[in-house]
């Protein structure tokens, strides 16, 4: 025990003439090495070299007792201290060799291949890639460098993880300048040839191959050893994922991800320079759904994930892009939309449907007859639906479909001038209701809540600030003036904004104008009398009362009921093509005529005879046409196509 030390000492003098350093007092001579880094006994030099650093390291007291006696003009090196610092000399020399042969080896390569094939003035085929230099030379000194890799790998020291951050860089940085030209190039080969959308798809396939192939590649340098038996799997990423990535989810090289990251980066640079200038909402639809894809193919493993985050942010930009575009569109074509007089030409639009011949043109025809800004709505949402996030949609379905909503209004106020009250009605029942079926299956809520700052208490607030002479300025709590004034003068209001209720408030109230309309058209005398007898006393004796006037504006009832029904039927036909949809909306007409009709058959029921002209034979007649009315409204209720009664 007391002569192992010596050993150490011995080490540091004899290894030196092998790694090629001599020492002269305090200077250090270098030289050329006797050892190499291929011979068999180097491990064993670099074992007893890391043996005598740690052990004159612990003797002296470490690098920090070495940097205060060399800075100290008067100390004089000896002993362990000065051993420890020959041992460090040692160290790099030894440690230099294996920078010879591997890191200058891989600059050495590099500037060879980039000499032989032009690069960067010339680029490589992509289907001739990994048959090229490229690959070729780093696969020939790929074995001596993994080995002296893995020698140094599990030595621990400042020395060895710069010398290993060295090699990594070193490697990352060779092959970026060797591929990076050709990946753009082949990026801008695939976009000339098959478009925006096809190269997203053949430059993501790509790129997945490419990590592959580059992981592959640098795990020959760095990753674990491989007998000549065992040769790596270059195309099976899932095998080469646990060489990659821990458990925890972290890299094991850091730099290696953010070389392939840069090689990546070349996809991002191509779409975005195309995406500029496409203004298709199809186009940008397809590239979404097709980076979507191909982002999931490349996140199924760790060793393409490099080509997954590049694809990402490409989806970011197409998004970015589509949803420009789609505002823009609806802009254009809601917001700001101007009708024409064909855009209103209702009901004639609905007369060209039922014109078409066969099945195909008359679908197409129904869409046609959609009022133009709620058929851009719905066509710009369908597309949108699935290739934006979903909050992102919600707030343009919300904003689009209260536009769409008053632009249906606008057009119903024209239509009531051009075509009368029931088409104005219908138009809107009509296009709310598809309005809403369309949305349904998004199944979206369009609520939110906006936020807006209030200063109409600023002035006030103001004044008092100006007002108190006390005030504080640079006080720290919450007495300070400034945020006094501005927690007095500002506030902030919050309102709800649900589109879905304004969607449904505007369709029942639609069907209620409808609903009052119609049955006044059909009606409208025996409503008005109803309502003068409710509001009446001594009914039989007023003059409203006179038996001929109630015959007579019941007769008139009934023919106008019998003249309206088919008209209306036919109109709600025209632009309701359900029956059921139709019966919902008369069966309320209905009802407010019979109980019209069941007021005006109580007060008749009460005369007396000889009151105002009324006997028993003008009550039967009254309550024969009654009957008539309220059985032609009840039928059309139940959704007849026509409903006619023989005048009683």
């Amino acid at each position: 025990e007391i002569g192992l030390p010596l050993k150490h000492y011995d080490a540091v003098d004899r290894i030196g003439v092998l790694v090629g350093v001599l020492f002269k007092g305090r200077a250090t001579v270098r030289g050329l090495a006797r050892i190499k880094v291929d011979n068999e006994d180097y491990p064993t030099v670099l074992n007893e070299i890391d043996e005598a650093v740690e052990f004159f390291g612990l003797e002296c007291g470490g690098k920090e007792a070495l940097a205060a006696a060399e800075r100290s003009r008067e100390a004089i090196l000896s002993g362990s201290l000065e051993y420890f610092r020959r041992s460090l000399a040692l160290q790099d020399a030894a440690l230099f060799l294996v920078k010879e042969a591997v890191v200058d080896r891989i600059a050495q390569t590099t500037q060879d291949i980039m000499k032989l094939l032009n690069i960067p003035i010339r680029t490589i085929a992509a289907d001739k890639l990994e048959a090229s230099l490229i690959y070729t030379r780093f696969h020939g000194i790929s074995a001596r460098s993994n080995r002296l890799v893995n020698l140094i790998k599990p030595r621990k020291g400042d020395a060895y993880t710069e010398l290993l951050d060295l090699c990594r860089n070193t490697y990352c940085v060779s092959r970026e300048r060797l591929l990076k030209m050709t990946v753009r190039a082949h990026m801008d080969k695939l976009k000339d040839q098959h478009g925006l959308v096809g190269m997203t798809r053949l430059s993501s396939v790509f790129l997945i191959r490419l990590c592959t192939v580059e992981t592959s590649l640098f795990l020959d340098f760095f990753g674990e050893s491989v007998s000549a038996g065992n040769k790596r799997n270059t195309a099976d990423a899932t095998t080469l994922a646990t060489q990659v990535m821990s458990e925890d989810g972290t890299y094991y090289d850091a730099e290696f991800q953010a070389y392939l990251n840069n090689l990546c980066n070349a996809l991002h640079r191509t779409v975005r320079r195309g995406l500029v200038t496409v203004l298709d909402l199809d186009t940008l639809c397809q590239i979404v759904s097709v980076l979507r894809e191909e982002r999931g193919q490349a996140s199924s493993s760790p060793t393409t994930m490099a080509a997954a985050r590049a694809i990402s942010t490409v989806i970011e930009d197409a998004q970015e892009r589509l949803i420009f575009c789609a505002n823009n569109a609806l802009h254009k074509e809601v917001i700001r939309f101007r009708a024409t007089p064909s855009d209103l030409d209702y009901p004639g639009k609905l007369m060209k449907e039922q014109d078409a011949e066969d099945a195909v043109q008359k679908q197409l025809q129904v869409y046609e007859s959609w009022f133009p800004p709620m058929r851009s709505v719905l066509k710009i949402l369908s597309k949108i639906f699935r290739v934006v996030e979903p909050r992102v949609f919600e707030d343009i379905a919300r904003e689009s479909v209260q536009a769409c909503t008053r632009c249906l209004k606008d057009g119903a106020a024209f239509i009531l001038q051009k075509s009368g009250v029931v088409h104005a009605d219908l138009f809107l029942v009509k296009h709310l209701l598809i309005l809403r079926e369309q949305l349904s299956p998004f199944d979206i809520e369009l609520r939110s809540v906006e936020r807006q700052l209030d200063f109409s208490d600023a002035g006030k607030a103001v004044s008092r600030f100006l007002a108190n002479r006390n005030r504080r300025l640079f006080s720290m709590s919450t007495e300070n003036a400034l945020v006094t004034l501005l927690r007095e003068g500002v506030s902030v209001q919050e309102s709800s904004v649900d589109s879905k209720r304004d969607l449904e408030d505007a369709l029942r109230s639609a069907c209620n104008d409808f609903i009052e309309h119609t049955s006044h058209n059909m009606a409208r005398d025996v409503l008005n009398f109803s309502s003068q007898c409710k509001g009446s006393e001594g009914i039989a004796e007023q003059a409203f009362m006179n038996a001929e006037s109630v015959m007579g504006m019941l007769q008139k009832t009934l023919e106008n009921t019998n003249s309206q029904l088919e008209g209306i039927l036919a109109q709600m036909s025209l632009y309701l093509d359900n029956p059921a949809t139709q019966s919902i909306l008369l069966k309320p007409v209905s009802k407010k005529i019979v109980r019209a009709l069941e007021e005006t058959r109580r007060v008749i029921q009460g005369t007396k005879d000889g009151v105002n002209g009324w006997d028993i034979d003008n009550r039967k007649t009254s309550m024969s046409m009654m009957n008539a009315i309220e059985a032609a409204v009840k039928q059309a209720a139940k959704g007849s196509s026509s409903s006619k009664v023989a005048n009683t």
